[in-house]
């Protein structure tokens, strides 16, 4: 028998491991949220510095093919502060943006939170509608795949996740546009209606499009998670016991889904950035083809708005999904003391 070395200490009690796990924790968030930020302000440097180091500026923009006076040049030099040094203006537009002040639109003169207010509407719908029919069709599908694995439907939801993934989301939208608007005119083929049922239909296509991709990722994520957990001692106990096979995919879907939940977030930021190509081939009025024809047209202030906004919902999502593995998860906190 050992016996403990003089001046050694006994395991930390209850309370005071509970302590240090949520000191570690705490530890783990705090750098976490730290280096969000410190990407955030990365992205921020990157965003300015492209769109005012690619070809064209916005004092041809504003004045168009027509010539410009001198005094005028200077006026709106003076506007926009191309007279400081690159340095001084970005940090004039970074203080302007945390206030709350995103300039106005070069085309229109519109300001950019009025634009974003009008538009961000159809492009979160959007991508709820496209969440939730991934998430509703694709985890049945995985874990039927997993209770069968090796048959024919196994084999079938398998090479249909495939080619989904093989599909681009501008070509999967371009043939269910072509199938569903134009051959079997089931649903428009542009716009976003009026009111939220018609906006539900007009979305509906669109939402498929994206849904498309991203649900054979969870499907194939939902089967690997199930088959492991089918492999499990505590479900070859259960079936022992004579459990009917669906409480036994109950309780093995419980156990496996942390990594499915967590990559769910994932997903949302795929959705985000897939639907600026969905929005352009179905001419829906959001976020993403504001950003297309801004592009296109180099307004400057509205391309650095929405440029950072979408870096910051990843970012964020990405970070949401960090944290909240750590909140499922109760074996990853408890080693974190280790």
């Amino acid at each position: 028998m050992t016996v403990p070395a003089a001046g050694a200490t006994s395991p930390a009690p209850g309370p005071a491991r509970a302590r240090s796990t949520a000191a570690a924790v705490a530890r783990l968030v705090a750098w976490r949220v730290a280096g969000a930020v410190v990407l955030l302000a990365v992205i921020s440097v990157l965003v300015f510095l492209l769109t005012y180091l690619t070809p064209g500026n916005i004092i041809k923009n504003i004045t168009g093919i027509r010539p410009a006076s001198p005094k005028l040049v200077a006026a709106l030099r003076r506007e926009y502060g191309l007279n400081e040094p690159l340095v001084t203006q970005y940090l004039h537009w970074l203080g302007r943006f945390v206030q709350g002040n995103f300039g106005r639109s070069i085309e229109d003169q519109t300001s950019v939170a009025q634009l974003f207010s009008e538009r961000v509407g159809v492009t979160l719908l959007l991508c709820g509608l496209a969440f939730a029919l991934a998430v509703l069709v694709s985890v049945p599908l995985g874990v039927m795949a997993a209770a069968r694995a090796g048959g024919l439907i196994d084999r079938l939801i398998s090479v249909g996740s495939v080619v989904s993934l093989s599909a681009p989301a501008f070509a999967a939208g371009l043939i269910l546009l072509y199938v569903f608007s134009y051959y079997l005119p089931w649903f428009p083929s542009s716009g976003a209606g009026q009111g939220f049922l018609d906006t539900l239909y007009h979305l509906t296509l669109p939402a498929i499009t994206l849904a498309v991709g991203v649900g054979a990722y969870i499907v194939r994520l939902t089967r690997t998670a199930m088959v492991r957990e089918l492999q499990s001692d505590y479900v070859t106990f259960a079936r022992a016991r004579g459990l009917r096979d669906r409480r036994v995919l109950a309780t093995a879907l419980r156990n496996g889904i942390i990594p499915v939940i967590t990559t769910m977030g994932l997903v949302l930021s795929y959705l985000v950035g897939a639907t600026i190509l969905v929005e352009t081939v179905f001419t829906l009025p959001g976020l993403g083809l504001l950003l297309q024809s801004s592009v296109v047209f180099k307004d400057f202030p509205v391309v650095q708005f929405l440029a950072l906004f979408f870096a910051a919902v990843i970012v964020l999502v990405t970070l949401a999904v960090d944290l909240s593995y750590l909140a499922l998860d109760p074996n990853w906190r408890r080693q974190l003391t280790r």
